[in-house]
C-alpha cells in the first residue's frame, strides 16, 4: 500500500514468483492478518449463503483474504511497472501484515513522475473493483461465485479508496506530495506537507470509530476499533519515517567530501602505530593512508582498529596491521557532494574513504562517522 525505499531485510519472507521480473516475497506476518480476516468476514459470508455450513463459510472468507493480497500484490505491481518506464529501479514487492511495499530504489525526479507512480495503483484497484462490480450484477445472488465476485469488487474497491486518503505513506500522500511539490518547486516541502497530513489522518482513523460510544454512551464496535488502530499506526509510523527521510534530505546539500575530510599523513606499513600517531598529532592530521615505498597510497588505517588497540601495545604494533587495503570502490572524487556521495558510500560500505583529485592526487580522508555525524548531530 505504498511506494518506498525502506532498509532491506536479509530475508524478507517467501519467494513467490517475479512477474514483470520483480521478486514478490510474502511475509509471515501475512497469515495473521489472514486469519484475522477469515475470522471477521465470517458472519458476512454465513449472510450471504444462507444455509451453508461453517466449514464452508470460513472456507469463502478466507478466499476473501487471498482476494485482498491478491488486490495489493496488483496495485504494487501498477506502481512498479510504472516505475520502471520511467527508469526507477525497482528492488522487490513485498507483502507484510498491513498489506505491501515496493522497494522503488530511487525517488522520481518530477513531481509529475512521482504522481503517476503513486497514482497507477489505485487506478488499477478502483478499475479491478468496476469490472468485479460488472461481473458481480450477471452471477445469481446466494451462491459461492456471487459471493466471490462480491468479494473481488469490495477488496479492490477498499484497496484503491483507502490508497487515496491524502497522507503519507499512503499513495494519496505521494500524490498530495507531488501536488505541494510542483507548486513549491521544493520536495522536501511537499513530504513535510504530506507528512503531517499523514499523522492527521491517523488520529481521524482512531477518532471516528469512537465518535458514536462518546456521544450516546453505547458499546463502540471493537472489531472496527481495532482495525482502526492498527491502519492508524502504519500510517503514523510511515508519516514519521517521512519527516525523517525529508529532515535527512534537507541537509544533503551540506554533505560535500572536500568540507567533512580530514587531513591525512602518509605512513609506511611497517611504521609503528605509536610513532604513527605522533607524526598525525604533530602535523594536526585527523586520519593516516599506508603508502608504498614509492609513496602511491595502497590503503587506509582504521580509526575503530586504532582506538580499539591498548595504548601499551601501540609502540609494538604497526599501521598496515590496522589498515585496510584500498580497493577502487573506496577511492573517491574529492568534489563529490549530496547524494552523489551518499549513493557512493552506500556502494562500498567502509569506515574510510580516501579522497582524491581529478589529477589521482590524494586530497585527504572521509570518515564514515563524520557523515553520520552531520545528519544526527551528534
Amino acid at each position: 500500500m505504498s511506494t518506498q525505499t525502506p532498509q532491506r531485510p536479509e530475508s524478507p519472507g517467501l519467494r513467490m514468483g517475479r512477474p514483470f521480473g520483480i521478486p514478490v516475497y510474502v511475509s509471515p506476518t501475512w497469515l495473521i492478518v489472514a486469519a484475522f480476516i477469515t475470522y471477521t468476514f465470517q458472519p458476512y459470508v454465513s449472510d450471504g449463503l444462507p444455509g451453508r455450513g461453517t466449514v464452508v463459510t470460513y472456507l469463502v472468507a478466507f478466499v476473501f483474504a487471498v482476494f485482498l493480497y491478491v488486490s495489493v500484490l496488483l496495485h504494487e505491481l501498477a506502481h512498479c511497472v510504472v516505475a520502471r518506464h520511467f527508469g526507477l529501479p525497482v528492488r522487490r514487492i513485498t507483502l507484510y501484515l498491513l498489506g505491501g511495499v515496493s522497494e522503488i530504489e530511487r525517488e522520481p525526479e518530477t513531481p509529475k513522475r512521482e504522481f503517476l507512480v503513486a497514482f497507477a495503483g489505485p487506478l488499477v484497484s478502483l478499475g479491478l473493483a468496476g469490472i468485479g462490480w460488472v461481473v458481480n450484477l450477471f452471477i445469481p445472488q446466494e451462491t459461492i461465485p456471487h459471493v466471490l465476485a462480491y468479494q473481488l469488487w469490495l477488496s479492490n474497491l477498499m484497496v484503491g479508496v483507502f490508497n487515496l486518503l491524502p497522507g503519507l505513506p499512503l499513495d494519496g500522500g505521494r500524490m498530495l506530495r507531488a501536488g505541494v511539490w510542483k507548486i513549491t518547486r521544493n520536495s522536501g516541502s511537499g513530504t513535510m506537507a504530506a507528512a503531517w497530513f499523514g499523522r492527521g489522518l491517523a488520529v481521524v482513523l482512531v477518532v471516528v470509530p469512537l465518535l458514536p460510544s462518546l456521544m450516546t454512551g453505547q458499546q463502540p464496535t471493537w472489531g472496527l476499533v481495532l482495525w482502526s488502530v492498527l491502519l492508524a499506526s502504519f500510517i503514523w509510523i510511515g508519516a514519521s519515517q517521512s519527516l525523517r527521510v525529508a529532515k535527512v534530505r534537507a541537509r544533503m546539500p551540506q554533505v560535500q567530501a572536500r568540507a567533512l575530510a580530514r587531513r591525512a599523513i602518509p605512513v609506511t606499513a611497517e611504521v609503528p602505530l605509536a610513532e604513527a600517531m605522533r607524526r598525525a598529532q604533530q602535523a594536526e592530521a585527523g586520519a593516516m593512508v599506508v603508502v608504498d615505498h614509492e609513496g602511491h597510497p595502497i590503503a587506509i588505517v582504521n580509526e575503530s582498529a586504532v582506538a580499539a588497540t591498548p595504548e601499551q601495545r601501540r609502540p609494538w604494533v604497526t599501521v598496515g596491521s590496522l589498515a585496510r587495503s584500498l580497493d577502487p570502490s573506496l577511492v573517491l572524487p574529492a568534489d563529490l557532494s549530496g547524494e552523489s556521495l551518499i549513493d557512493a558510500m552506500r556502494g562500498s560500505p567502509s569506515g574510510e574513504y580516501l579522497l582524491v583529485e581529478r589529477g589521482g592526487e590524494v586530497f585527504g580522508v572521509l570518515v564514515t562517522a563524520d557523515v553520520n555525524r552531520l545528519f544526527t548531530g551528534v
